[in-house]
């Protein structure tokens, strides 16, 4: 599947920037407010151990939740990883990313035709990886290391504003078919990061697509 090579390499940018990660560059600030390096770290694993629960659980006919006790627990569990050493953060992303991988590798007909439920309510296993996909591309800008949204791959971009643009203007008044002025001048991956709440435009408000 497309989705899954996309997501993959995904994984493989991100551990490349995370080589060499001091413990001070995992306890500094990020860029999204309150959370540090090593919150967004910890976040992308456990987003991954979801992942994966709900696509073996799927395999064999079951419906899982993707963080077991909901969101109390999706934050429990990140705050409770943040303050981890470097090394501690990064093989923890890369072993849960490549454990993903594996369930995806093993899924069957049976599996991708499956369901799981997020936080957001039931979604089908076979949307996983796209959305798994949006999360690292997303979240490795979070971390504030260098990597932005103009880093962003093209088909990731072109997928993923087609996707919010149409859900930000199902959202509008009757009538209102297009993205404000200004965000349309705007770059493609500098659109994309508005939409994402990633980046203002002055005299704009926030898309508020990702509440």
């Amino acid at each position: 599947m497309r989705d899954i090579t996309a997501a993959t390499a995904a994984h493989a940018r991100l551990l490349t920037d995370l080589d060499g990660l001091t413990d001070v560059e995992a306890w500094q600030p990020s860029l999204l407010p309150g959370w540090t390096v090593g919150h967004v770290l910890t976040h992308i694993a456990r987003n991954a151990d979801g992942l994966a629960r709900m696509t073996r659980a799927a395999e064999h006919g079951e419906v899982a939740e993707q963080y077991v006790g909901g969101v109390v627990s999706r934050a429990a569990d990140i705050e409770a990883g943040a303050d981890r050493r470097a090394i501690a953060l990064v093989e923890d992303v890369r072993m849960s990313a490549f454990h993903l991988e594996q369930a995806w590798d093993e899924l069957s007909d049976v599996g991708w035709a499956g369901t799981g439920l997020s936080v957001r309510g039931e979604m089908p296993i076979a949307t996983l990886p796209l959305r798994r996909l949006a999360e690292v591309e997303v979240h490795h800008v979070d971390l504030g290391l260098g990597y932005t949204a103009d880093d962003w791959p093209d088909a990731f971009v072109r997928a993923e504003l087609s996707r919010l643009a149409g859900i930000w203007k199902s959202r509008q008044p009757m009538g209102l078919t297009d993205l404000p002025r200004e965000a349309l001048r705007l770059r493609p991956n500098q659109r994309l990061a508005w939409l994402m709440g990633r980046r203002d435009i002055d005299g704009v408000a926030a898309a508020g697509v990702m509440n």
